[in-house]
């Protein structure tokens, strides 16, 4: 039997999972398992990134961990960790570092995006993220990882760092492909970006019944609402409905705020 090629992708624990989590990567992580070894992490340490209190992020590991569980990620065919409990991962980050150009990590569009997100809070730690993301990738001896096509950029770097760490030392490091999928952009209740948390834009899996349906309103409202505003850009023509349904859609924010 021929072996299997060693993949990995991780999640960041930053609350429960939403229809982006589970649409745009865990169903697909599911079915990579019939074909592929799998590694499968909660990125803690990223999580760090974007919420500098440790004690928050470690609170949702758990929660996640059993999300994964849920959808169908089964231990006794794929590795499932966390990411701080592997501290030489945090090590690697730090020797891959040493041989990554500045220039490098600050052309990633990632950053420039998680920069403008958090402006009070562009820390080290984001700029060095894909110094980071390779590590889990290459201690591991990763050789693909299934990205959608606005992650390449992030990948071409590892695979240069990993390609010049190679040839610093000794090659070590197998240099990881991308795995294109066709991962769909489940785009948020605001109708702009994509769903995050971070963003505040979800559809939550674990929400209350009343909770999924109001947001569901709200959402289909804002897309309404879009085609309209299209429509009338094309037509010449305006009408007040879209104002309508964005008071609408407002009031329906402000009522389904998920209970603790």
């Amino acid at each position: 039997m021929p072996e299997r090629m060693r993949i990995l992708s991780g999640i960041r624990p930053t609350g429960r999972f939403h229809l982006g989590n589970y649409l745009g990567a865990a169903r697909n992580w599911v079915t990579l398992q019939d074909d592929y070894d799998c590694y499968y992490f909660i990125a803690d340490y990223h999580a760090l990134t974007t919420e500098p209190d440790g004690h928050k992020a470690e609170d949702k590991v758990f929660d996640v961990t059993s999300d994964l569980l849920a959808v169908g990620i089964d231990p006794s065919r794929s590795v499932v960790y966390q990411q701080s409990k592997v501290p030489e991962v945090a090590e690697l980050s730090l020797l891959l570092s040493m041989v990554t150009p500045l220039s490098w990590v600050m052309r990633t569009p990632a950053f420039k995006e998680k920069a403008k997100l958090h402006p009070d809070n562009v820390n080290v730690g984001l700029l060095s993220y894909p110094i980071l993301q390779g590590a889990d990738i290459v201690i591991v001896k990763g050789e693909g990882v299934p990205v959608g096509k606005d992650q390449l950029a992030h990948l071409e770097l590892i695979r240069e760092v990993a390609r010049r760490f190679n040839r610093t030392y000794t090659p070590v490091f197998p240099e990881p492909r991308a795995l294109l999928t066709e991962w769909p952009v489940i785009k948020g209740t605001d109708g702009k970006q994509r769903m995050s948390k971070t963003v505040g834009n979800i559809v939550g899996v674990t929400d209350e019944p009343e909770v999924l349906r109001n947001r569901s309103r709200a959402t289909r409202a804002r897309a309404t609402c879009a085609r309209s505003t299209s429509s009338s850009s094309t037509t010449g023509s305006t009408t007040g409905t879209c104002a309508a349904r964005h008071r609408s859609a407002a009031t329906t924010r402000r009522s389904c705020s998920p209970t603790a």
